[in-house]
């Protein structure tokens, strides 16, 4: 094999998903970079060619031809019932479909019959109204997969990278959940990434989490008591660790290449500055996983599905991501491989 192989979903049927996979499929170049296979209903991947107004076509392939497919092929599912589709609304019927589409691309990824998942966008109420029963899809896929490692969201824009310490709970409980272990994990998670994207010597930002980073403990003593400590004693590591910084201010540094990755406490702390910064190629990384999963970091867009408006520049880049990402997970299960036979 010479290129990568991808499995594609398409994400929460009642959204943009279905859409953006179709223009993505009709970008020059994408078909040629990888052999991809579409995993799902052939009822969703023609809506979606549909409203994109372009053609995708279906080559259907057997449970058994799976292990040699190259090019284009799609792996049919029968996940949801054309009667029970409704754009832009969220259902349990969607979100059950979701599931379903995950687990199969999961299963092939841990088969290792393809190297890497691309999942248009979910719908966390309809998944959770389907029994996700976690707290978010990457722990899901964790739990399915078995993995009990240290994982996290890493978001990615052009070549800014960000982790979190806490990230899908309730505002108020983030105090009480930021522990110096935490912490640690979420800087050596994006100093990790980076080294293996090829950065010798990464430099990540802390965010505070309090206002002006707390002001000499005025405004809260989380900065005194676990971010400093925690960044001294990286730097004593010899890594380029700093801050923790104003969170109000560091993404200006960011903005400017400063740093290559920025540490934030909460879940919008890091997005709303991702966002303002790049929506259109702001893409989401399941950190840590044993297997490359990647997908736009907007969500399924309800406003405008449907509508054959969707824009599918982050779509696009999540692809791109997870080319690199993938042709990296070959090359390290290929040595693990040499390394058995030894």
């Amino acid at each position: 094999m010479t290129k990568p192989r991808l499995a594609i979903i398409p994400g929460d049927p009642s959204g943009i998903g279905p859409e953006l996979v179709a223009r993505l499929l009709a970008q020059e170049g994408v078909r040629d970079a990888a052999e991809l296979l579409l995993v799902g209903d052939a009822h969703l991947f023609e809506q979606g060619a549909a409203q994109a107004g372009c053609d995708v076509p279906l080559d259907p392939l057997e449970e058994g031809e799976v292990a040699g497919f190259t090019g284009l092929r799609h792996l049919p599912l029968d996940t949801i019932a054309p009667g029970d589709l409704r754009v832009a609304e969220v259902t349990v019927e969607s979100g059950r479909s979701t599931l379903r589409c995950l687990d199969r691309a999961l299963d092939l990824a841990q088969a290792g019959l393809v190297d890497g998942i691309l999942f248009a966008p979910f719908n966390k109420a309809a998944m959770t109204a389907a029994g996700l029963n976690a707290e978010d899809e990457h722990r899901y896929m964790a739990r399915y997969l078995g993995f009990t490692g240290y994982h996290s969201e890493i978001n990615v824009l052009d070549e800014l990278m960000t982790t979190r310490v806490t990230s899908h709970i309730g505002l108020k409980e983030v105090a009480a959940a930021i522990t110096p272990e935490g912490v640690e994990r979420a800087v050596m998670l994006a100093h990790d990434t980076l080294k293996k994207a090829g950065k010798a010597r990464p430099h990540v930002a802390v965010a505070a989490l309090n206002p002006h980073a707390g002001d000499n403990g005025k405004f809260g003593r989380e900065e005194i008591d676990i971010l400093e400590p925690v960044v001294a004693s990286l730097q004593a590591r010899q890594m380029q660790v700093t801050g923790p910084w104003p969170s109000d201010t560091v993404f200006l540094k960011a903005k400017r290449g400063e740093v290559d990755a920025v540490v934030t406490m909460y879940h919008d702390q890091g997005q709303i500055a991702i966002k303002l910064l790049g929506f259109e190629r702001g893409v989401t990384v399941a950190g840590g996983l044993p297997i490359p999963v990647a997908t736009p970091a907007h969500g399924t867009a309800f406003d405008i599905a449907g509508q054959g408006v969707a824009n599918p520049g982050a779509t696009r880049a999540a692809f791109d991501l997870l080319l690199r990402m993938a042709d990296t997970h070959r090359a390290e299960r290929a040595a693990q491989a040499e390394g058995a036979k030894a």
